[in-house]
């Protein structure tokens, strides 16, 4: 019985990718995680939203680049060494979100999960699909689906075609 409750708790565990901007902590899960790479230069899009800092060209795919801080209505900082980029899937497109820290992948159980406070925090509790529980700390996982508007996502594609 032991080994079966066992089994069924592996099978239940999610795992997410886990970096920080600025003190708060944030996960991704690991299956929309395409790659991570170090701050690269982007190129800067005319009529682009503010947070688009650019797009960059990755092995040959063109992928917008967001500044994360920005997009989340938090205070700017210069990139250092830490700063890195995670490309995400969203739907069909690769983005790339600017982060302050990589961390860790972290394995979770379903008992380390609480809703989202309606209040606190930096960014619109909108874009936090769970709360994770990990020893004394709180892990925001993103909804990727609700970090851009479907009017967003259009504008983002229309700037990235030239048509902003």
């Amino acid at each position: 019985m032991d080994k079966e409750r066992e089994g069924d708790q592996a099978q239940q565990s999610e795992r997410f990718l886990t970096f920080y901007l600025g003190e708060e902590y944030y996960g991704v899960s690991i299956f929309a995680v395409k790659e991570i790479i170090a701050l690269m230069k982007t190129t800067r899009v005319p009529k682009a939203p503010d947070y688009l800092r650019g797009v960059m060209n990755l092995r040959g795919i063109i992928i917008p680049v967001i500044d994360t801080r920005m997009r989340f209505n938090m205070e700017l900082r210069e990139p250092d060494m830490h700063t890195a980029i995670i490309i995400i899937q969203i739907g069909t497109d690769q983005i790339g979100f600017i982060v302050d820290r990589v961390e860790e992948v972290c394995t979770t159980t379903p008992d380390q999960f609480s809703e989202p406070p309606e209040f606190g925090g930096q960014i619109s509790a909108n874009f936090i699909e769970k709360m994770i529980r990990s020893g004394d700390e709180v892990i925001m996982v993103l909804d990727l689906s609700a970090i851009f508007s479907p009017e967003e996502m259009a504008e983002l594609e229309a700037a990235l075609a030239g048509k902003g």
